[in-house]
């Protein structure tokens, strides 16, 4: 990457493995359709500088399926970052995704961005909280570094027009934003967790919703319904001066959901 082109950054959410890789979510077996998103993947050019995994890596919190996220992701051989989300267990997602190419820091530059990953989710809850120390560790971050700033979490910050998910987004969004309103090198913020492509605007902030890698929830909905576009990944290409270009992706993967189901 040279000093004016953009660093290229793929965002992956919401994968929901199983220890059994026949493992079905609402009819999709979740290992199948990641693995067609990550044959895109290879075939994006530019390669992605970076991976960027948004949570609910797995979908029965097992030491297996995190395996199954590293040998599948793994062979890439691209740098790889991650938030948990509620479907997770961070102590074993640090055991098995704290290696080259995963790393488990929460805090990075590169390509002349900052980049700060915070966990929102709280134990046994689909919903999801900022703790007061996390919101302290973040001022900390901003405070020391003036670069422009990507923030990652799993949790919508935001209403996202859908009022079941509204409902079971992030609890404490006006104190995260009381925060980072003050520093205006925040010129990202990205999340995962509504299976559906996202973007809105906020003061000089750009707030950007992801696809899962596997089922689709459709947009604007009052009540569960899952959608028929195919599984996707979010591409963004970041500029060293602060600018951005981003798009949605979608992979070639054929298999319908179940789209009569209530839950999953």
């Amino acid at each position: 990457m040279s000093q004016f082109s953009p660093l290229q950054v793929v965002q992956i959410s919401d994968t929901h493995l199983f220890a059994d890789p026949h493992g079905e979510l609402v009819g999709i077996t979740t290992a199948d359709s990641l693995k067609v998103v990550l044959q895109e993947i290879r075939h994006l050019q530019p390669q992605p500088d970076l991976l960027l995994l948004t949570g609910d890596l797995s979908q029965d919190e097992s030491l297996q399926s995190y395996e199954r996220l590293r040998d599948l992701i793994g062979p890439l051989a691209i740098p790889t970052y991650w938030i948990p989300g509620n479907h997770d267990r961070p102590i074993r997602m640090e055991q098995v995704l704290s290696h080259a190419p995963f790393s488990a820091d929460k805090v990075f530059q590169k390509g002349g961005w900052n980049f700060i990953l915070l966990s929102s989710m709280l134990t046994g809850r689909v919903y999801g909280e900022i703790s007061s120390e996390s919101l302290h560790w973040l001022e900390q971050q901003l405070q020391q570094c003036d670069r422009p700033t990507l923030l990652a979490l799993h949790h919508p910050p935001c209403p996202i027009e859908s009022a079941w998910m509204d409902k079971i987004g992030l609890r404490n969004p006006d104190r995260l934003f009381d925060l980072v309103d003050r520093y205006p090198q925040v010129k990202l913020i990205t999340f995962g967790h509504i299976h559906q492509a996202f973007e809105t605007k906020r003061n000089q902030m750009t707030i950007l919703g992801c696809p899962s890698t596997c089922v689709q929830f459709k947009p604007q909905e009052a009540d569960f319904t899952i959608d028929q576009i195919r599984p996707g990944f979010r591409r963004l290409q970041l500029y060293p001066n602060g600018q951005f270009s981003t798009s949605v992706m979608r992979a070639s993967y054929q298999r319908l959901p179940d789209l009569a189901a209530t839950g999953y």
